[in-house]
């Protein structure tokens, strides 16, 4: 309303269609001699201020429509970082748990025979997801290398060694306990010695695990697809570590952890009925509902923050708002991840490799900046301390002016 040529310009029509959809069949063969078939993905959705830039899933949920939900949600969490990249995303509906390494391979090889040729520093840079680890990175590149002949940034997420950059794994959970602290500070409080409930448990919530220690806050739950676990000692130390052992072990069970450190655990449970001040929701959509939301305000939350991609319902998000709690929508909470990402290819175009010091610091202020950012957009449109509001206005208008500045295109 406020911007007229957005209506003229028809940009809400145009920036709601993906630029490009790209769907293949993935054939492979398993330790069986037996030749499986899967479908490949990969959705370039906006490149108006840079190459694609977004994760590869790989998981028996995986179809178009969420693909194409989840790469619409990374144009504007990229637009967010103030980084020149463009929103994607892919994957496929293999699922790599309960597979050997060599399948494994054998998935990730034929994957990236066709899905080479759709991608590139300049074009399109994938990431990982849920189930693309540092293993399957690793045999993503490697094809990519041999069928190209190149040595390049084409990927994020690669190991140390190889093109990699520090804090990668951890970033995302790292960036959303840093843009709670700034949340936090708002009302001149912060993490320190406040209760915080996790879900999940793979690379976003052991991320957030370790920062919140790092400040001086409790974690006491992590979830799986079996349940969760309740920690009233806090998940510390050892329990850090083990979470970091099941992930690379290929276990999603939590009621491992329950049975190692004799801890409480609830099967086919969500955590958001324990008493907490902060609530993390750390492991995949649609996982914190309604009712949920009433279980966490009643227990007097102080902060919700999304670690993962629209783990909230939209009723859920209603109701934080209507609270008048801190809340955090993760194209803002959990960009830390995707910045990290891009850090890593600035990194890869010059040969060069930055301290974990470097890296963090880095990731600190970019996740100050979108906070900034969006608390000025969010009271420039008189919402004042609506997160939603203001990241969605700040990332649009972006992205919105990018467009129109480019043309017809």
């Amino acid at each position: 309303d406020r911007n007229p040529v957005y209506k003229k310009l028809k940009i809400l029509e145009r920036i709601t269609t993906p630029e490009r959809v790209v769907i293949f069949r993935v054939p492979w063969k398993d330790d069986h001699g037996e030749v499986q078939t899967n479908i490949g993905y990969r959705v370039g959705f906006n490149s108006s201020l840079g190459p694609y830039k977004g994760g590869l899933r790989f998981h028996s949920s995986v179809n178009l429509s969420i693909m194409k939900c989840l790469a619409f949600e990374q144009i504007f969490k990229n637009a967010l970082t103030g980084l020149p990249i463009g929103g994607g995303k892919g994957g496929s509906d293999f699922d790599p748990r309960g597979k050997t390494d060599l399948e494994i391979m054998s998935f990730c090889q034929s994957f990236m025979t066709e899905l080479y040729r759709h991608i590139g520093p300049e074009t399109d840079i994938p990431a990982g997801d849920i189930g693309v680890s540092t293993r399957e990175i690793g045999y993503l590149f490697g094809q990519y290398k041999r069928i190209t002949n190149t040595f390049n940034g084409v990927i994020t997420g690669k190991g140390l060694s190889w093109g990699g950059s520090f804090l990668r794994p951890e970033a995302t959970g790292y960036g959303l306990v840093y843009f709670v602290e700034e949340m936090l500070g708002t009302i001149k409080d912060g993490v320190a010695d406040k209760i915080v409930a996790v879900s999940g448990f793979g690379n976003v919530a052991w991320g957030a695990v370790k920062k919140v220690n790092e400040l001086g806050g409790k974690v006491v739950t992590l979830s799986g697809p079996d349940g969760f676990i309740y920690d009233p000692e806090g998940v510390t130390g050892e329990k850090i570590d083990y979470m970091l052992t099941m992930r690379i072990n290929g276990h999603d069970l939590v009621q491992e952890y329950a049975d190692k450190f004799k801890v409480a655990f609830y099967p086919n449970s969500r955590p958001w009925g324990v008493k907490c001040d902060i609530a993390l929701p750390c492991a995949t959509q649609g996982e914190l509902l309604e009712e949920d939301a009433l279980s966490l305000l009643k227990n007097n939350v102080k902060c919700v923050a999304e670690g993962a991609n629209i783990p909230c319902s939209n009723e859920a998000v209603k109701l934080f708002i209507k609270s008048n709690i801190l809340f955090a929508p993760g194209k803002a909470a959990n960009a830390g991840g995707v910045a990290c990402s891009a850090l890593e290819m600035g990194q890869n175009a010059g040969r060069t490799h930055w301290s974990k010091m470097e890296i963090d610091s880095r990731l600190k202020s970019t996740m100050s900046n979108i906070h900034q950012l969006c608390s000025d957009i969010a009271a420039a449109y008189n919402a004042p301390g609506n997160y939603v509001v203001g990241a969605n206005i700040a990332a649009f208008i972006k992205v919105a002016d990018a467009m129109i500045d480019q043309g017809l295109v």
